[in-house]
């Protein structure tokens, strides 16, 4: 299955989804609609984000998944929890 592109290919602008459609019984509803916070992340923190689901939270357990050391592993998840907060997300 293709990734839905998050930025335009041409002006590198946030792009919105503007059609969803049911498979099943056709039903079209249109508008403007932001792309959820964690589409907008790259294919690799996304996988982050599930690798740190899978492994309950433990930077300790990636860390060794990833091959990287521990402070390399939480340095990539402050990065990324800075980067979902400059993505406009609040608790």
């Amino acid at each position: 299955m293709k990734k839905i592109p998050a930025t335009c290919p041409s002006c590198d602008a946030k792009l919105k989804v503007s059609k969803l459609v049911c498979d099943v019984c056709e039903t079209e509803v249109v508008g403007k609609f932001s792309l959820p916070i964690l589409m907008q992340l790259t294919v690799e923190e996304q996988e982050f984000v599930l690798g740190f689901l899978y492994n309950s939270g433990s930077l300790k357990d990636m860390a060794r998944d990833l091959g990287k050391s521990y402070p390399t592993v939480r340095n990539m998840l402050d990065d990324l929890i800075q980067k979902i907060k400059n993505l406009g997300y609040e608790q």
